[in-house]
């Protein structure tokens, strides 16, 4: 497997939450109640795993290895585009825990305010992995010779496992920070 191969994999549990996000908005505009235990699972899905993890290793790996090589001013410019893209996506999910927050204190708008910080992420996402699919990975794998996509790729494997014990021991260092009492993730 090349490292495309497993990024793209990535895409594709990705857009599968990105679907299931736009089936509770549609319930959300049919009047629908709005499911704390969905919007959590859902920030925790795009942070931990489609951030961390999948963009993780976009900008850790791929990105700081086409950065050494002399990228086409093409290339170097949709590189930079998606870097901003996922700046825009964290945003965006830092926007919806703030309007869930507003929701569960009780504040006036915030249910509107869900729904419109969903339907971003709900559009931004096949957008942007239809960049990275069709439009970029490929074209870039040219920059590598397959004995460096190989070891891209086993760094790839190497993050993975250790993005996990990273996680957890940052949740513990937050219930520790907050003096054991469930504290808001970062």
């Amino acid at each position: 497997m090349l490292p495309i191969g497993l990024l793209m994999i990535e895409h594709r549990l990705i857009e599968r939450m990105i679907s299931r996000m736009d089936r509770e908005l549609e319930l959300l505009a049919a009047g629908g109640p709005i499911d704390v235990r969905f919007i959590d699972s859902a920030v925790d899905f795009v942070r931990t795993y489609a951030d961390r993890c999948h963009h993780g290793k976009e900008e850790d790996i791929l990105f700081r290895d086409l950065a050494a090589r002399g990228l086409s001013t093409e290339h170097r410019r949709t590189m930079d585009e998606l870097v901003a893209e996922h700046v825009r996506g964290r945003e965006a999910v830092a926007r919806l825990v703030k309007a869930r927050e507003a929701w569960a204190s009780g504040v006036d708008g915030a249910r509107e305010r869900i729904a419109e910080h969903m339907r971003t992420l709900v559009d931004f996402y096949p957008k942007h992995i239809e960049k990275e699919d069709r439009h970029f990975f490929g074209p870039v794998m040219g920059y590598f010779t397959r004995a460096e996509q190989d070891a891209m790729l086993e760094e790839c494997y190497r993050f993975d496992r250790q993005m996990i014990h990273t996680h957890y021991r940052d949740v513990i260092e937050r219930l520790e920070g907050a003096g054991g009492r469930a504290a808001a993730p970062a």
